[in-house]
């Protein structure tokens, strides 16, 4: 078989795949970008009230399933450190032992069994326990608990490798830097994408740590929402990097702003003096800030008397 009708029957079996997929899991699956092979899914453990879900998002390229494995991306804040590893390891070892056959169903399917045994295990009560020593105390981490939005790529003869240089076939969004707000030696700054796949998220994330000013703040919080049109629906996601519940307060603000198709990153540099509620106002008004700068919501007075309801993104921004 040539290399052209290995591709075909690359992507005939993937298109059956995907139908296999959405036939199976309904509303669980999402369709992100259909040309370019992008999907997601989120996944729970199958509780009447999930305890642990996370969002698999995939993109298939053309070698797949004969000669390449999907490129994926596990996105839930609560997942660190070793947990995240273990996983991990367990997909590759999945692709390893089923390399050249189809393997999503089994990456979902052990990822759900994963969330299954996961309140079994003491090292956490839950992923909104709180840590006993908050951020505001300690502010030195261990890196495998801060980077929680690697992309990774599984080969069939080696490790999990973590892809953290851009792509050369996908196109950097344009970043914003939004102004400061400093308070009480603690300054936060956000910063704002526009991005309509999960692959960019990852490219602005890692463009964004080659500052070393950004990579040096003691947290990188972000949010991100894309729009799915098949579904009707979003794609989202957060990241508290350390600072407890952040991440979700800041995705809160950009689903009652409506915003679409934007990832929003605030960084924070830590002064030494604890700000308690306050750093949280904080954040959210420098993303509010950005936001209205860079045209995808009205200004917060127009904001409020709209009741959240605010504009898309203008047409220069929804690129």
């Amino acid at each position: 078989m040539d290399t052209t009708e290995e591709h075909e029957s690359d992507l005939q079996s993937q298109i059956e795949e995907v139908e296999a997929l959405s036939s199976i899991y309904g509303d669980e699956w999402c369709v992100i970008d259909e040309a370019s092979r992008i999907f997601c899914i989120r996944i729970s453990d199958e509780t009447q009230q999930p305890k642990w879900t996370v969002c698999l998002q995939i993109i298939l390229p053309p070698e797949y399933p004969s000669s390449a494995p999907p490129m994926y991306q596990i996105n839930a804040a609560w997942l660190r450190g070793q947990d995240r590893m273990t996983l991990s390891n367990s997909l590759e070892e999945l692709y390893v032992e089923n390399a050249g056959e189809n393997i999503l169903y089994l990456w979902v399917e052990k990822i759900r069994e994963f969330l299954v045994e996961k309140p079994q295990s003491a090292e956490t009560d839950g992923p909104e326990t709180k840590r006993t020593v908050t951020t505001e105390e300690i502010h030195d981490y261990d890196e495998d608990e801060i980077q929680d939005y690697r992309l990774l790529q599984v080969g069939a003869n080696q490790s999990a490798d973590f892809i953290s240089s851009t792509s050369d076939d996908e196109e950097m969004p344009p970043i914003q830097h939004g102004e400061k707000i400093t308070d009480r030696r603690s300054t936060f700054q956000p910063h704002l994408a526009p991005v309509v796949t999960p692959k960019q998220v990852q490219v602005v994330l890692n463009k964004l740590h080659e500052n070393k000013k950004i990579a040096s703040a003691t947290h990188n919080i972000y949010a991100y929402r894309i729009y799915c049109e098949d579904k009707n629906s979003f794609l989202q996601d957060c990241e508290d990097d350390g600072e407890t519940a952040a991440g979700g307060r800041l995705l809160h603000l950009l689903q009652i702003l409506d915003v679409h198709n934007v990832l929003v990153v605030v960084s924070r540099w830590y002064g030494g003096i604890q700000l308690g509620p306050d750093r949280f106002k904080h954040i959210n008004n420098c993303a509010r800030n950005i936001l209205v700068q860079e045209g995808y919501t009205d200004t917060s007075e127009d904001a409020s008397k709209a009741g959240g309801k605010n504009k898309r993104p203008k047409s220069k921004k929804a690129k």
